[in-house]
């Protein structure tokens, strides 16, 4: 238990010369809100239809990648498959909302450690045909919150330097530039999603009645930003956008990973060569 109510499950399959640096299978329990409306079968009750598609909350994000995990070993064992690398399976809470109580403060601990990690492998996607995709890098995320003051009033009457104004302007600004990497997406077949930036806006806050203009608004933006892009250069953007908004007009951060670490594909990396031998060998 990482903190109050939050669990790491960690399963091990010891290898043969336990001093070498093992594998890590790393997987995340939690699972993000449903809208039961728009599910074909009912999200809880785990339905295989007769195409053998399974409808259930958390199938695709990430627990068919779990039992992959769990079954690949279990077959292995099954044939009396053994190694030199220790093999830990890991089952973390609180990735959806940025692993702060989860992976974030396991890694800290002395049973993390312990584990003696030299390569993880994590989710990626859930794949629908049986291309499988490898992925070497994510985007950071961050989560931005812009807040917006200014004159408040009576509904009836033409208020100047309103909070709306200036949150029309930051709307229309970040809006803009999601259109502009959607576009780009869109004109170039050589780009993927994970080549361009991600931005939505997906939280608006402010007013109490009708008939009163609001001294204060906010908005919550979820931006993903792919290891390519200047994230200094991206936040002066940002800035830049609040600030021709108006006076008044702040924003704050609720999640920044500075993080953009890619892994090496270089035949040269061991890790690398081990895993692309074997997929070419198959």
């Amino acid at each position: 238990q990482v903190c109050q109510g939050r669990v790491v499950l960690v399963l091990t399959w010891q290898g043969t010369n336990p001093r070498l640096r093992s594998i890590l299978l790393n997987s995340h329990t939690d699972v993000v809100p449903v809208f039961e409306e728009h599910w074909t079968y009912p999200p809880f009750e785990a339905v295989k239809d007769s195409q053998g598609n399974i409808y259930a909350r958390g199938a695709q994000d990430m627990k068919c990648v779990s039992i992959q995990y769990l079954e690949a070993i279990r077959r292995l064992k099954a044939e009396g498959k053994c190694f030199a690398r220790t093999i830990h399976l890991t089952f973390v809470p609180d990735e959806e909302v940025g692993g702060h109580k989860g992976m974030e403060m396991f890694v800290q601990r002395p049973e993390f450690r312990a584990l003696n990690v030299g390569f993880a492998l994590d989710e990626g996607l859930a794949s629908p045909s049986d291309t499988f995709s490898v992925f070497y890098g994510e985007k950071s995320p961050w989560w931005i919150k812009v807040k917006c003051t200014g004159s408040p009033g009576h509904g009836s009457r033409f208020i100047s330097n309103t909070a709306a104004e200036k949150m029309h302007k930051v709307i229309n600004s970040f809006l803009a530039f999601r259109e502009s990497e959607k576009q780009r997406l869109k004109s170039d077949s050589s780009l993927t999603l994970g080549d361009v930036t991600s931005l939505n806006l997906t939280m608006l806050e402010g007013g109490v009645s009708f008939n009163v203009v609001p001294s204060e608004m906010a908005a919550g933006f979820d931006i993903r930003i792919p290891p390519t892009v200047d994230l200094k250069a991206f936040e002066e953007k940002v800035a830049a956008w609040c600030q021709d908004a108006g006076d008044g007009v702040t924003y704050e951060f609720h999640q920044k990973c500075m993080d953009q670490h890619v892994t090496s594909t270089e035949e040269s990396d061991p890790w690398w060569k081990a895993f692309s031998g074997v997929c070419r060998d198959m």
